[in-house]
């Protein structure tokens, strides 16, 4: 059984970054396959928790299954809302309080959502380096979602981006790489990334 476990950083309820993170969850489940198990976690919900375990040095039991199934898990799905162009400081007190060695070698998309396309550098800037830095396997492909993404006009081109980049991660856990090639189109220039770049 593979387990994919995606963590959600968004503080409102409802959150377009839960909606990304349960839009995500489910293409990775897809593209992995029928031996797949996929959870989506709420930061939201363990607020107190967190800050608790950041000032103490322990975590709740509550908090603890949390990183228990963190630790277990065979890939992550990352998805945090964007605040003065970095996550949250719920998302860092619940990384803070993980172990350092946790997220070695293991495999996580990270994703992001905000109120403007200007934002969406946050996967770059801010989430890439941090998991860098805890040693995980990065998807090369980031999935960010700004309003227009919602809309009609937007909805293809993130449901693209959220199955290129559940395709990667399906490639990553079964050993073949990132499952791209030179062939591939380049990013810079796809019909996905000039709908963040130009919106209507």
């Amino acid at each position: 059984m593979t387990r994919i476990v995606a963590i959600s950083a968004g503080l409102g309820d409802p959150s377009t970054t839960r909606m990304l993170a349960d839009r995500l969850a489910a293409a990775a489940g897809s593209a992995v396959g029928s031996t797949t198990s996929t959870e989506v976690v709420n930061l939201r919900e363990f607020a107190h928790e967190i800050t608790d375990a950041a000032l103490t040095g322990f975590a709740a039991p509550r908090l603890q299954h949390v990183y228990d199934l963190v630790g277990e898990a065979d890939a992550l799905i990352v998805v945090v809302p964007t605040f003065k162009a970095s996550y949250p400081g719920l998302f860092k007190s619940f990384v803070d309080a993980l172990d350092n060695d946790a997220l070695i070698g293991k495999i996580v998309l990270l994703a992001a959502t905000g109120g403007t396309a200007r934002h969406s550098l946050v996967i770059d800037f801010a989430l890439r380096p941090l998991f860098a830095y805890l040693q995980s396997v990065i998807v090369p492909t980031g999935v960010f979602a700004s309003p227009h993404d919602w809309g009609t006009s937007g909805e293809g081109a993130l449901q693209s981006r959220v199955e290129r980049a559940a395709a990667e991660l399906a490639s990553l856990l079964g050993g073949s790489g990132s499952g791209r090639s030179m062939d591939d189109e380049i990013d810079l220039f796809s019909s996905t990334m000039l709908s963040i770049s130009q919106p209507d």
